[in-house]
C-alpha cells in the first residue's frame, strides 16, 4: 500500500487565495473547505487508500516558547482563520483522518506520521504531500517521498540534494544557516543558500564546521567573514536548528490501517449543506458505490 499524508494548514491557506470566496447560507466563508474536500476526493479518485491530514489548530507550537520571534497567528485574514474548525470537522464527516496539532505543528505531524508509516512493512511507499522545504527532512531513499501535489513534483532523497544541496538529514542545519522567513528565523548573516550547502556537504553539520576560516577545505568566498558570524551567532544557529527540526513525537495514529479511507460518517450530508456543497454529497457516494479507491 501507499499512504498519504496531507498538509491540511498548507491546502487551506491554497484553497482560500486560489478560489473565489463563497459564503454558505448562514453567512459563512466556505470555500476554501470546499476546495479541500474536493482536493481530497480527487485523490482517492486516484488510488489513493490510506490518508492522514495534520492541520494547526492554533498555529501557535511549542517553538513560540523557545524564540519569540517564531510564527504565530498574527496576520491572518479572519475569512481564513475561521475554516479551520470547519475544515477539520468537515474532513472528518467525510472519512479521512485528521491530525489537529495543538503544542506541535501540522509538519510534525506529517514527520511523525511519515515515520510510523515507514515503520510498517506493507507499506510500500509514503508520501508527504506538501512543498514546505521543511519536510524535506523525513525523505528516506525513495521509500518516503515529498509529494508537491500542485505542480506534480515528486521528491526521493536524490532529488532533495539536487534541490538543496545536502541531503535530507541536513535540511535543519541548512535552514538554521540560511533562515526561514515563513517560519519566522532569520539565519546567520552572509549565509546563503549555495553557500549553506557548500559548507554542509563537507562538514554535515553546525558545530563540525571549524571555527576558522583558513581551516575551511571547501570553495566558498568570505570564509574567514563566514566563520567568524557563525561563531558570533553559533547560539542562535542552533536554536534555528532545534526550531527547523520537526518532532516525530507529535500525537498521530498508531498504526497504517487506522487510514484507510472507507467513505464517509453518516452526518456527511448535513456537512454538505452547510458547506452549499451537494456535489460532494455525490462525489463521495459515487466513490464509495465503487468500492473506494482502487488498489
Amino acid at each position: 500500500m501507499k499512504v498519504h499524508l496531507i498538509d491540511g494548514t498548507y491546502e487551506l491557506f491554497r484553497h482560500f487565495y486560489a478560489m473565489p470566496k463563497s459564503r454558505n447560507a448562514g453567512g459563512h466563508e466556505v470555500a476554501a473547505v470546499r476546495g479541500v474536500l474536493g482536493s481530497l476526493f480527487f485523490l482517492i479518485d486516484n488510488g489513493a487508500t490510506h490518508v492522514a491530514v495534520a492541520t494547526d489548530q492554533v498555529i501557535e507550537s511549542f517553538r513560540n516558547d523557545l524564540y519569540p520571534g517564531y510564527k504565530d497567528g498574527s496576520g491572518i485574514d479572519p475569512l481564513l482563520w475561521s475554516q479551520f474548525p470547519l475544515l477539520e470537522e468537515s474532513l472528518a464527516a467525510a472519512g479521512f483522518v485528521v491530525w489537529p496539532m495543538v503544542e506541535f505543528e501540522a509538519d510534525d505531524g506529517l514527520a511523525a506520521g511519515a515515520a510510523m508509516a515507514s515503520a510498517d512493512p506493507r507499506v510500500e511507499q509514503v508520501l508527504v504531500c506538501t512543498p514546505d522545504k521543511d519536510l524535506a527532512q523525513c525523505v528516506v531513499d525513495a521509500r518516503v517521498v515529498q509529494f508537491d501535489r500542485r505542480n506534480r513534483i515528486v521528491r526521493d532523497e536524490q532529488g532533495v540534494i539536487e534541490k538543496f544541496g545536502v541531503p535530507p538529514a541536513a535540511i535543519p542545519d541548512w535552514l538554521a544557516l540560511v533562515g526561514d522567513s515563513a517560519d519566522g528565523f532569520p539565519g546567520v548573516p552572509r549565509f546563503g543558500a549555495k553557500t549553506a550547502a557548500a559548507v554542509l556537504s563537507r562538514y554535515g553539520r553546525i558545530e563540525d564546521i571549524p571555527t576558522e576560516g583558513a581551516r575551511w577545505d571547501v570553495a566558498v568566498r568570505g570564509a574567514a567573514t563566514l566563520a567568524a558570524n557563525l561563531v558570533e551567532h553559533m547560539d542562535d544557529a542552533l536554536l534555528f536548528r532545534r526550531l527547523a527540526t520537526l518532532d516525530t513525537d507529535a500525537p498521530v495514529a498508531g498504526s497504517v490501517d487506522e487510514l484507510e479511507w472507507k467513505g464517509p460518517r453518516e452526518d456527511f450530508g448535513l456537512v454538505c449543506s452547510v458547506l452549499d456543497a451537494p456535489d460532494l454529497e455525490r462525489r463521495a457516494a459515487e466513490l464509495l458505490a465503487r468500492g473506494g479507491a482502487p488498489e
